[in-house]
């Protein structure tokens, strides 16, 4: 059913059987549900008739797969594409070509579910098992059925890309479709440098000294997951962290009652996480960072008449997205909404130079959105 890749032999054997092929199935295995690192854990292809799975643990897979992924003649056929696309390119500089991403296409037929169990259950009357999903995929020896629960994710996925193919195409959608997919081909891994207190829920509402208290908080529970190779959610999850914040236990013991903290970690390093706020405590008012306060892009807040545009333009897209079949935030985001509002094209030339706007919305909403823009000109506005 399958091929374990994870030796040298194992590797010149898989590069003959994989010459030549024109079309690959994909998928990835990652470990960052339970490590500290999300490292590329197993790389699924599959030819149609043979499965690999490469072991990037045990050997470097990338003098197969990055001549095989990156050839734009191989079609390579993935799920939800953008963080395996990621991974790919962080941990083995392997770059895709070619790619087809089963995702997007049902994204862009409109179909009311777009996992790759449910596009699979309700295209080819295929069952796909979850019982690994959250598996952990750094273990070693990996146990004979998560091999094959990884494989069968890959065994599907041709010729769900060869029915949803036919369908775009049946309703002269192909095009929107490649446009999308050489977009992604682009993806590339960027180091997180982002506030950590912007995903954190409530976090916004913080007092300065609260979310400066939070990220130090945060950074103890980053350095002993990293020190723990642990997930930091399985270390203690972030809407307790935001608990002990704003309830402030004075003792390790105190500590350990707040609903979620595991009562081992507040014995073992309470005393540290309190000794810590205590120092934010002490803290000059210069010293403290709030929340992160973010504006539309352009700069300082949107006008009345910007804000008035754009709940115009969101109306617009309501209707072409019913009358399309699709999502409103697949036929045109809230950003790029934003980003039209600000910089108000007087032509399709300068729609289509607007950051993140594709062709294939210019050529279906171009014209209705200059519309709007016009209809929304001040008295005597050029």
């Amino acid at each position: 059913m399958f091929r374990l890749v994870a030796d040298t032999l194992a590797l010149t054997e898989a590069q003959k059987r994989l010459k030549g092929v024109s079309q690959v199935a994909v998928d990835c295995e990652a470990a960052g549900f339970h490590r500290y690192s999300d490292r590329l854990c197993l790389v699924q292809v599959c030819t149609g008739s043979e499965v690999f799975l490469f072991d990037p643990l045990a050997l470097d897979p990338a003098p197969v797969l990055a001549p095989l992924l990156g050839n734009p003649e191989v079609k390579v056929v993935m799920h939800g594409a953008d963080y395996d696309l990621k991974l790919l390119e962080r941990d083995l500089g392997v770059r895709v070509r070619g790619l087809f991403d089963t995702q997007v296409a049902a994204l862009l037929l409109g179909k009311p579910a777009v996992g790759l169990a449910a596009l699979v259950e309700a295209h080819l009357g295929v069952l796909l098992p979850k019982e690994h999903q959250r598996a952990d995929w750094a273990q070693r020896p990996l146990p004979a059925h998560m091999l094959a629960y990884a494989a069968r994710d890959t065994l599907h996925l041709l010729p769900l890309a060869d029915r949803l193919e036919a369908e775009l195409r049946a309703v002269d959608r192909w095009s929107w479709a490649q446009e999308e997919f050489r977009i992604l081909e682009a993806t590339r891994w960027e180091s997180e440098r982002s506030d950590p207190l912007t995903r954190i829920k409530g976090a916004r509402d913080l007092e300065p000294r609260q979310a400066t208290a939070l990220r130090a908080a945060l950074a103890w529970r980053d350095r002993l997951a990293r020190e723990w190779d642990r997930a930091p959610f399985r270390v203690v999850q972030n809407a307790v962290l935001l608990a002990v914040v704003l309830e402030r236990p004075g003792t390790p013991a105190a500590l350990a009652a707040v609903p979620g903290f595991p009562p081992s970690l507040a014995k073992s390093h309470g005393e540290e996480l309190l000794e810590i706020l205590r120092g934010v405590d002490n803290l000059p008012p210069h010293a403290l960072v709030p929340y992160p306060r973010s504006h539309p892009e352009g700069g300082g807040r949107p006008t009345p008449e910007e804000q008035a545009l754009e709940e115009r333009l969101r109306e617009f897209r309501t209707v072409r997205a019913a009358s399309l079949g699709l999502d409103r935030g697949v036929l045109l985001s809230n950003q790029l909404i934003t980003r039209i509002a600000r910089a108000r094209p007087d032509n399709l030339e300068d729609l289509a130079r607007v950051p993140g706007m594709r062709q294939w919305q210019v050529e279906v909403l171009g014209e209705g959105i200059l519309a709007v823009l016009r209809e929304s000109q001040p008295p005597g506005g050029s």
